[in-house]
């Protein structure tokens, strides 16, 4: 792993924000003043192949990164906020179902966070 690469994975599992790569770059670009953007993308993509951090996608939004902690998310489909939920794995349910193992499974699941919400009764 790259000095970059090592960066980049201490940014992604010690912050609980769900960043996006540019976030992630300007982070980074205060501890190695010399980075590029297109340096973060790729240990960015390097990173998720080897499965060190993952990637959360929304559409309409730019890819989030996150730690590999089991967990699932919550996505506010107002401001595309995102908030780590853990629920009961689901894997024996889903292989049960299936009839055959799984390797993994990604829940996310949509609802209108309390700020929204509250803007939304303001605003009626």
């Amino acid at each position: 792993m790259t000095k970059y690469g090592r960066e980049i994975l201490d940014i992604v599992n010690h912050c609980d924000d769900h960043p996006t790569a540019e976030d992630i770059f300007l982070r980074l670009k205060e501890r190695c003043n010399k980075v590029v953007l297109a340096t973060v993308y790729n240990n960015l993509n390097s990173l998720c192949a080897q499965g060190e951090i993952r990637r959360v996608t929304v559409e309409g939004s730019p890819d989030r990164y996150d730690n590999t902690t089991p967990h699932d998310h919550l996505i506010c489909k107002c401001c595309g906020a995102i908030k780590d939920m853990k629920f009961t794995d689901l894997s024996e349910q889903l292989e049960q179902q299936l009839g055959f193992p799984i390797e993994s499974y990604d829940l996310k699941i949509s609802y209108v966070c309390p700020h929204c919400r509250n803007k939304q009764q303001v605003g009626a």
